[in-house]
């Protein structure tokens, strides 16, 4: 099964094997992305076949991928493995019942995006997916808090004796020209709208370019995005 002809200019699917809760998802999608078409499947095997089935140009008009990790055939960990490989402009989000670090974390070394827990009520889980589109990870706060918290309590790197060279910084890493465009916008306080008005392109083309350059840069804020922008002189 494919999508059949998409009237909005994105789509979404969801990957979960419990009915009310696919229903739920579907329902949430919709509810924060009013006219975007939603697809649901149950299994690994199903979100595989849509994949390889729906045309090129239909898949780049995939913007997101809600999975649940327990799936019947499999982790959903795989599916986001090979979205983050193949399909980097799919924004892959775990909605999950999971809440321990070793799930946590897996995801997220897998190319997760965010991670969302369905005990969340769902005005909550809406309006932390319409922040995607704002260039925000979709988290669930207790999850944010353990990803604080992990981190946090790691001890220092101990540092080499020899000077070695400075990784790569965001300066460094090669954007188009387009991508610097939206940072420039991006780096003087410009949302999402404002952007796109800017540029002449619609708000979820904008958002697309957003998740590239956070992805390229490994940034996940504003800030760091108007930071990465004055470092490469775009402001």
């Amino acid at each position: 099964m494919i999508p059949g002809p998409i009237a909005h200019d994105r789509w979404a699917l969801v990957v979960e094997d419990h009915a009310d809760a696919r229903a739920w998802l579907v329902e949430a999608l919709e509810t924060a992305f009013p006219g975007e078409q939603v697809l649901a499947v149950d299994s690994l095997a199903e979100a595989a076949k849509v994949l390889a089935d729906a045309p090129p140009a239909q898949l780049q008009r995939l913007h997101l991928a809600l999975i649940d990790l327990g799936l019947p055939d499999g982790s959903g960990v795989e599916l986001i493995g090979r979205l983050a490989e193949h399909m980097p402009h799919v924004l892959p989000v775990v909605a999950t019942v999971h809440d321990d670090d070793e799930h946590l974390f897996e995801a997220i070394a897998a190319g997760a995006q965010g991670y969302l827990l369905k005990h969340d009520d769902t005005r909550a889980l809406v309006q932390r997916l319409r922040r995607i589109d704002d260039g925000e990870p979709p988290l669930s706060p207790s999850v944010a808090r353990r990803i604080v918290e992990h981190f946090r309590q790691r001890p220092p790197e101990p540092q080499p004796k020899l000077v070695q060279p400075p990784a790569p910084g965001p300066e460094m890493i090669a954007l188009t020209a387009r991508e610097a465009e939206v940072l420039a916008l991006l780096g003087r306080g410009s949302r999402v709208a404002e952007a796109a008005n800017r540029l002449g392109l619609t708000e979820q083309t904008v958002a697309t370019y957003v998740k590239l350059i956070y992805r390229k840069l490994r940034i996940s804020s504003r800030a760091e995005a108007a930071l990465a922008a004055a470092q490469r002189g775009l402001v």
